[in-house]
């Protein structure tokens, strides 16, 4: 890149810049440092009236710190918590795994779209055929969760199955939900217990 040459006029102007300047000494130069405050020793500090202000404000001991997680229970705890809405005798025999189940459903490998449409056509013509206790094995799922920042859940239909069945419309039939016996499914099943028909 080649210079231009300059005018007349503003070489005049140039020459009128350079008169009116002086030159810098460097030892006039700025020291960033000579400005900076000074440490005080400790007992300068504590002798400051800001340091009896700030002591005053602050107990003398900090209290420890109490964190608490308020976590939501577990899906089996919750459905444990559940109160018991059918005969407690027969509640405790289905938890046993010694009713037996008079329909089954399963919805492993289903889209969550596809599973609640037929979990709700099972459940309500279940109900219309008088069936008291039918089983939905939904698996365990797999753990998906790649540790990304959202974390996802494991056994997607596990978790959404007990939601469906305590909305409408499937909440008017549907009396209890209880995690299977092992013998029918353990963790990966759920017994529904319907209500009769009126």
């Amino acid at each position: 890149m080649t210079r231009r040459k300059l005018s007349a006029e503003e070489k005049a102007l140039w020459q009128k810049v350079a008169e009116r300047t002086t030159a810098l000494d460097r030892r006039d130069t700025f020291d960033p440092n000579a400005f900076a405050p000074q440490p005080k020793s400790a007992a300068d500090r504590r002798a400051s009236p800001e340091f009896g202000k700030l002591r005053k404000s602050f107990p003398a001991k900090p209290e420890p710190r109490k964190t608490s997680f308020d976590l939501a229970p577990s899906l089996p705890d919750r459905l444990q918590a559940a109160p018991v809405q059918m005969d407690r005798k027969a509640f405790g025999k289905m938890k046993r795994g010694k009713l037996k189940p008079e329909a089954r459903i399963d919805l492993h490998g289903m889209t969550l779209d596809r599973a609640h449409g037929v979990l709700m056509k099972f459940i309500l013509s279940a109900h219309g055929s008088g069936k008291r206790l039918v089983l939905v094995i939904t698996g365990k799922g797999k753990n998906r969760d790649e540790g990304g920042p959202i974390p996802v859940r494991h056994g997607v239909l596990r978790h959404q199955v007990p939601q469906w069945l305590s909305a409408p419309p499937l909440a008017s039939v549907v009396m209890q939900v209880s995690e299977a016996h092992i013998s029918h499914g353990g963790g990966g099943a759920y017994y529904v217990y319907l209500r009769r028909q009126r």
